[in-house]
């Protein structure tokens, strides 16, 4: 593969987040072009299959060169990513690939800079690198793999996993209290924060187009199936007879809703400021909620992440919240560019000399 990565506005057809794309003449890639020749290597029947195949069909539609897009993954079953994919890639090690994949956005705003990771990696070790990265907005396109179990270290509870889970490492029975990860994203003012299933291949892609658009930090919280270790685990939303009465489909727009015609409840706020379903022939006089994924505070988007329950008796799924703001790269970039600029040029020996010595001197007996 080609390594001339290119710079920034070096292109003419480079895209808003400075990002060579392909010239409109260019062959038009496919999924081939963004497969690499290695051997997939995940159980059989493992999400990641499904994951994988959607990001390669969907990569070609980006329009951007194979060279100017990164994957960059911690440690666990998702981090394979960056081998079956013919683009850069790092698999870097356990719960870091925020904090390095922050380093590369900021240092080349020339890349499409991605991040795979699960649960575990994520939410675990990887939770203090995760939420800097949402709350500084960095131009990163977050997947989050959610089994609800640690699978590459072969079965134990994640933070994920509902109370009371019966693992290798809780034979008793899980005590801790799980983590939402749509709510964590939501509650560090992520910018873009969506949820999607591995088994939903339309909306899937559909979820991952918009959150490549996002320019900040994206993160999408994917429902992905490990058939060894907790095989069923969502087999709630998936079984076609249950997904019409548990998912809520959450709409920009449009009131939350959620069952068939004739039987759809929709979502109405409460006296003491929460919310609840009521059949929609019951609503009366109560205020629906009506999905805001551009409102400026991330209130209400937290409050329809909290109606997920371990249950699964009402799963949001979609785009919670998308809304701009300055990114970390971008900002930090203009500081460097201004500081050249105050300096009339690149920094000499001598400007790097007195910059590590620094102006405080101490003598020491």
């Amino acid at each position: 593969m080609s390594t001339d990565l290119g710079m920034p506005g070096t292109s003419p057809t480079a895209g808003t987040a400075g990002v060579p794309r392909l010239a409109e003449d260019a062959p038009k890639q496919t999924k081939k072009e963004f497969t690499s020749d290695q051997e997939v290597r995940w159980c059989p029947g493992c999400g990641d299959y499904a994951i994988l195949a959607a990001v390669q069909g969907f990569l070609p539609d980006l329009g951007l060169k194979r060279e100017n897009i990164v994957f960059v993954s911690g440690i666990g079953c998702s981090s394979r990513f960056p081998y079956y994919l013919d683009t850069y890639g790092m698999h870097s090690i356990h719960g870091r690939a925020p904090a390095i994949a922050t380093g590369l956005a900021t240092s080349r705003g020339d890349l499409s800079v991605w991040v795979v990771t699960g649960d575990g990696d994520a939410l675990s070790i990887g939770g203090n690198h995760l939420i800097h990265a949402l709350r500084r907005n960095v131009n990163l396109t977050i997947l989050l793999f959610n089994n609800q179990i640690y699978g590459l270290t072969k079965g134990q509870y994640s933070p994920t996993s509902e109370v009371g889970k019966i693992a290798k490492s809780t034979p008793m029975g899980s005590v801790d209290h799980p983590f939402n990860p749509v709510s964590l994203a939501l509650g560090a003012e992520g910018t873009f924060v969506a949820r999607t299933m591995d088994s939903d291949r339309k909306h899937l892609t559909e979820v991952l187009r918009q959150a490549a658009e996002h320019r900040g930090t994206s993160l999408v919280e994917i429902y992905q199936n490990c058939p060894i270790f907790n095989d069923g685990a969502f087999d709630l939303i998936k079984d076609r007879t249950q997904q019409e009465a548990r998912i809520v489909h959450l709409v920009d727009g449009e009131p939350v809703a959620v069952g068939p015609e004739g039987d759809r409840k929709v979502l109405v706020r409460t006296d003491g400021g929460g919310m609840e379903f009521v059949p929609e022939s019951e609503v009366g006089e109560r205020e629906v909620v009506v999905h805001d994924v551009a409102a400026p505070e991330p209130t209400q988007a937290f409050a329809l992440s909290r109606l997920d329950t371990p249950e699964m008796t009402h799963v949001p799924m979609g785009i919670f919240r998308n809304v701009d703001r300055p990114t970390y790269d971008d900002q930090v970039r203009h500081q460097v560019e201004a500081a050249v600029g105050t300096a009339g040029g690149p920094p000499t020996d001598s400007d790097l000399d007195e910059l590590i010595r620094g102006r405080d001197t101490w003598t020491v007996a």
